[in-house]
């Protein structure tokens, strides 16, 4: 079996076989000590519209008219319906101090 293959697959597609090899693959690298991606623990995050609106400290329209604005599209990462913002990045694009709040 391909690893590369396999991490490609849908977890629902997978027989339990493919599933124990990439487990097993995973374990293995980690006892290895193979570096693994590591979320950057410094940033904030805000989650949808609904997080937008808190971070910028406005009502829900006004933060989809920033979103669909394209100011801070460098920030949010959209996957679906799902929406991430790295908080610092957008207050810094839509030109508030960095940290800061409206």
């Amino acid at each position: 079996m391909e690893v590369k293959e396999l991490l490609s697959k849908p977890v629902w597609q997978m027989t339990g076989e493919e599933f124990i090899f990439l487990n097993r693959h995973a374990l293995q690298e980690k006892e290895m000590g193979v570096a693994q991606p590591v979320a950057d623990k410094d940033k904030k995050y805000v989650y949808g519209i609904g997080g937008i609106a808190r971070l910028f400290g406005c009502s829900i329209p006004t933060a989809n008219r920033i979103k669909k604005s394209g100011k801070i599209d460098r920030a949010v990462t959209q996957i679906g319906r799902k929406i991430i913002v790295d908080a610092d990045m957008a207050l810094e694009l839509a030109g508030h101090k960095s940290g800061g709040r409206r």
